[in-house]
């Protein structure tokens, strides 16, 4: 434990009781505060969630405002999809609470060793994959953060040992203080959350705060394709990888005469020809190029890295094949929660393809999606949902795409796909939005249009 004592004898609050409200209060509990949850729901709208927190000794505040729990309180804890400048949290920090994010609070009361990964796109794949290497190499191995298994579930029994992969949002950074990964990755910077962040600088540097710690000891690794991260290598104190499909690195993972290699502390190694690595398209080399880089600076050893790029089949809603029916694919991308991911799946398809666009509003630009789209010799259909559906609609018309049509419910849009599509066709969903307008989040619009598609006759 990092820092057990910070804790201990403390009145804390937990605000939200989504999984890593609940996993927080748990571990705050084990670590001797006396512990307070809150939500805006009331405890028979939320049902079994708090079923975890069942016989502790933890008081309950539900169904009502966060700003009127505030009395006595020594310490806050408070979900990403909170703000730091929501009203009740700046009341806090004026009254002296101090106020941190599960993930900054779960890393204080944690054991083991961490590696962090963010970016725009990419993140859930490559933790993923590089968990799956580090678990093959032998060590106990945690998943965690923003994947959805938060780090105070794992960190609960954790121990010096164990080996944490954390996928990191640029909403969890926002209360960054002591978070210190001894190997971190950028992977790339593109347009998102302009709804909370304002600008890409603020978006950029907010994700920045995840190197803040880190020293010359510690290894950042960085996207050499990605010239918008160029300016943000410059202020790392670290040791810096980066990785390449396109061209040698000094130090780091690139691609020679078809084979990835690696280069690190002088040591060059040749790990497997890239076209084994299991999933497809280029952004998955990119996310193979870059696990390979963090392995290869934690000692793991390149059979390890090359038998997990060949066996590793990818993340569920993540172009993700879901059934065949009439020669037609169906394709799960409801990860793909952004312009520039669902420009990544775009480039992925090779057959032509009907798509299924939009959801709720994140203020972004779909115009270079919409070129994508006109570029690509495969989208010939688009099938519009959602929020967004009228802004995708006008910007699609002004750089001359037309084959369009306009759906209700997810149901319509699939039922529309599959008249739009014949043998040899791919339906796709992956909306360049958020889910929040019609779904809870993306991994049940995934799984509902499963649903959907499996029980097409």
């Amino acid at each position: 434990m990092r820092n057990m004592n910070n804790y201990a004898g403390k009145r804390a609050l937990v605000v939200g009781m989504a999984r890593s409200g609940v996993a927080a209060a748990k571990l705050l509990h084990k670590a001797g505060a006396k512990v307070v949850i809150n939500d805006s729901k009331t405890a028979d709208a939320l049902g079994d969630a708090l079923l975890p927190l069942k016989g502790l000794d933890i008081e309950y505040a539900l169904g009502c405002p966060a700003g009127e729990c505030l009395s006595g309180i020594e310490a806050m804890i408070i979900s990403p999809g909170i703000p730091d400048t929501a009203g009740f949290v700046v009341k806090a920090k004026e009254m002296g609470v101090y106020v941190t994010g599960e993930l900054e609070m779960a890393y204080q009361l944690s054991s083991g060793e961490m590696v962090a990964i963010t970016g725009t796109n990419g993140k859930t794949t490559t933790v993923s994959l590089l968990g799956e290497i580090f678990h093959n190499a032998g060590r106990t191995t945690h998943v965690v953060g923003n994947i959805g298994y938060p780090y105070s579930a794992a960190g609960f029994d954790s121990a010096d040992s164990d080996m944490f992969v954390c996928e990191v949002s640029s909403f969890q950074m926002e209360t960054a203080e002591t978070f210190h990964p001894r190997c971190g990755a950028l992977l790339n910077i593109t347009e998102d959350h302009l709804n909370r962040h304002g600008t890409m600088e603020n978006y950029a540097l907010t994700k920045m705060r995840m190197f803040q710690n880190m020293t010359a000891e510690d290894v950042a690794v960085f996207n050499a394709d990605d010239p918008a991260l160029a300016p943000y290598i410059l202020m790392v104190k670290a040791q810096v990888m980066l990785f390449s499909r396109k061209q040698e690195v000094e130090n780091g993972a690139f691609v020679r005469d078809g084979v990835i290699m690696t280069r690190f502390g002088g040591v060059e190694t040749a790990v497997c020809p890239a076209e084994d690595v299991y999933i497809p398209g280029p952004h998955n080399l990119e996310n193979a190029l870059a696990a390979a880089c963090m392995a290869t600076a934690c000692g793991v050893s390149a059979d390890v890295i090359a038998h997990t790029l060949r066996t590793f089949t990818g993340v569920e809603h993540r172009i993700e094949f879901v059934r065949e029916l009439e020669g037609v694919r169906y394709i799960n991308d409801s990860k793909g929660t952004n312009v520039d991911s669902t420009i990544k799946a775009i480039q992925t398809m090779n057959r032509p393809t009907a798509i299924i666009l939009g959801g709720y509003d994140k203020h972004c630009d779909f115009t270079p999606m919409v070129k994508e789209m006109l570029a690509s010799d495969y989208i010939r259909e688009a099938v519009l949902i959602g929020v967004t559906a009228d802004q995708i609609e006008r910007q699609c018309l002004e750089n001359g795409y037309t084959a369009l049509h306009r759906a209700s419910t997810l149901q319509d849009a699939v039922d529309q796909c599959r008249a739009l599509s014949a043998d040899g066709w791919n339906v796709l969903l992956s909306p360049a939005c958020a889910s929040f307008d019609m779904f809870p989040d993306y991994e049940a619009r995934g799984r509902i249009f499963k649903e959907l598609v499996n029980n097409l006759k």
